[in-house]
C-alpha cells in the first residue's frame, strides 16, 4: 500500500483535496468515484514527504484531540504482539493501522508503514514524527532493531508508557477536587464582597451609625475589589503571561526550577517524582540495549527541571572521561544519598537496571503516599478557611445590626 495525494471537485463544483493510503491508483479512483469526487490530479508520495506535511498540520489537528499516552501504549503493545508472533513488520503495521481507531495515530502509523515498506527502519520512520514519538521511544526502537529483540523492547515501551500515564492520572485525580474547592471558595467570597456586602453597607450608611472595626475592614476590602478588581485581575493575567515567558528563558528556568526544589513540602515531592522518572527511564533504556551515554542524554531532557538536568549532564561528561555514574551524581548534591548509594551498589554488582527499578518503585510509592496525605489535609483546610472568611463577613454584617438594635432599646 502507498500514500497518494489527490485533487478534484464534487458534484457541486467544490474543490476537494487530500491523501489516501491505498494499494493502487485504480483502487483510489474507485473509492473517490463512489464518494462522488471527480479527480483531476493524482500523485504517489514518498513516506518522508508525506510525514513532513503531516507534521506541519499536527498542531492544528492536535487541538481537536491529540494522542494520549494510553492510546500510544495500547498500539505499542499490539505491535509487540504481532512482531512477537513472527509476522513481518510491514504486515504487522498494516494490521495495526486497521486496528487503531484514533484518526491522528492511524495516519501517523500509515506514514510509518509506507516508510518501512520503502526500505527504512522503524526507528527512522518514527523519527519523522517527533511530536508523537519521543527521543526515548525512537532510541529504544533503534536499539531493539539492532539487537533483534524488537518485540521485547516494544513490550517494555508499552509497560513504561502505561506506568507514566497511570502516575500522571493519579496526580491529576488527587489535585482535581482540592483545586475545584479552591476556585469555588474564591468565587463565593468574591461574589459576597462585590455584590452582597455593598448592598448591606448602604443600609448602614443611611442609618449614619458608627461601625465596628471588623465591618470597616470588610467594607474597605469590598470597596477595593469594586474599584480595582478588574485591574487586579488584568494585572494577575499579565503577571502569569510574563512569568510563563520568563520561565522559558534559560536564566528564568534555572532560577524557577532551583526555587521549586527548595520549596517547603512541595520541593521534596518534586525531587522525588523527578528522581523516580530518571531512574525508571534510565533502567528502561539500559535494559533495551541503549548505551549509557546516549541513555543519559535522553534522560536529562525528561526530568523537567533545569537543576537536575545540569547535574545529569555533568555526570554524563564525567562518565565519558571514565568515571562511574554514582560519583558525579553524589557530588551534584541534587540526588538523595540513598539513591546514589543504591546506584553505586548496582554498578559494583552488575545489577544497575534492577536497582534503578527499585529506586523508581520506592520513590513513586512514597510520592503517591505524600500526595494523598497532602490532599487529605488540604481539603479540610480549604473548607475551614472558606468557612472562616465567610463567617468573618457575616459577623461584620451582623455586629453593627446588633449594636443598632441595642441603641434602639
Amino acid at each position: 500500500m502507498a500514500v497518494y495525494a489527490y485533487r478534484g471537485f464534487d458534484a457541486k463544483g467544490k474543490a476537494i483535496s487530500g491523501e489516501r493510503d491505498v494499494d493502487s491508483v485504480r483502487t483510489l479512483r474507485v473509492q473517490l468515484k463512489k464518494e462522488g469526487i471527480f479527480v483531476n490530479y493524482l500523485e504517489e508520495k514518498s513516506a518522508q514527504a508525506s510525514a513532513i506535511e503531516h507534521n506541519k498540520s499536527f498542531f492544528k489537528k492536535n487541538l481537536s484531540g491529540g494522542i494520549s499516552s494510553q492510546q500510544l501504549a495500547i498500539a505499542t503493545r499490539q505491535l509487540a504482539t504481532l512482531v512477537g508472533a513472527s509476522i513481518p513488520l510491514v504486515d504487522a503495521l498494516s494490521a495495526l493501522v486497521e486496528q487503531v481507531d484514533h484518526p491522528l495515530l492511524r495516519s501517523t502509523l500509515s506514514f510509518i508503514k509506507q516508510r518501512v515498506n520503502e526500505g527504512g527502519s522503524l526507528g527512522d520512520a518514527m523519527a519523522d514524527h517527533p511530536r508523537v514519538f519521543s527521543p526515548l521511544f525512537i532510541n529504544m526502537i533503534r536499539a531493539g532493531e539492532s539487537s533483534g529483540a524488537l518485540d521485547v523492547v516494544l513490550n517494555r515501551l508499552a509497560d513504561f508508557t502505561e506506568n507514566q500515564a497511570k502516575i500522571k492520572s493519579k496526580l491529576i485525580a488527587s489535585m482535581f477536587y482540592p483545586m475545584i474547592m479552591m476556585f469555588m471558595a474564591i468565587g463565593v467570597v468574591s461574589l459576597m464582597m462585590i455584590v452582597v456586602v455593598p448592598k448591606i453597607v448602604r443600609i448602614f450608611e443611611n442609618q449614619k451609625a458608627s461601625l465596628p472595626l471588623p465591618t470597616v475592614v470588610v467594607m474597605a476590602i469590598s470597596n477595593v475589589l469594586q474599584d480595582y478588581g478588574l485591574y487586579m485581575l488584568l494585572g494577575l493575567i499579565l503577571f502569569i503571561y510574563w512569568f510563563s515567558r520568563y520561565k522559558k528563558t534559560e536564566k528564568g528556568k534555572q532560577k524557577v526550577d532551583a526555587w521549586l526544589l527548595k520549596m517547603p513540602v512541595f520541593g521534596n515531592l518534586i525531587r522525588m517524582l523527578a528522581v523516580a522518572r530518571f531512574s525508571r527511564t534510565l533502567a528502561t533504556l539500559l535494559e533495551s540495549g541503549v548505551q549509557l551515554l546516549v541513555a543519559l542524554d535522553i534522560v536529562k531532557n525528561i526530568v523537567n527541571n533545569y537543576v537536575l538536568t545540569q547535574a545529569i549532564e555533568t555526570a554524563r561528561l564525567s562518565i565519558q572521561e571514565g568515571e562511574s555514574i554514582s560519583a558525579p551524581l553524589k557530588r551534584s548534591l541534587q540526588f538523595p544519598p540513598i539513591v546514589t548509594h543504591m546506584i553505586a551498589i548496582g554498578e559494583k554488582s552488575g545489577q544497575l537496571e534492577p536497582m534503578l527499578i527499585k529506586i523508581a518503585d520506592a520513590y513513586d510509592t512514597e510520592a503517591e503516599s505524600r500526595i494523598l496525605a497532602m490532599t487529605s489535609i488540604l481539603e479540610p483546610v480549604i473548607i475551614i478557611m472558606m468557612g472562616g472568611v465567610v463567617g468573618l463577613i457575616v459577623f461584620s454584617i451582623i455586629l453593627p445590626m446588633l449594636q443598632m438594635s441595642s441603641f434602639a432599646k
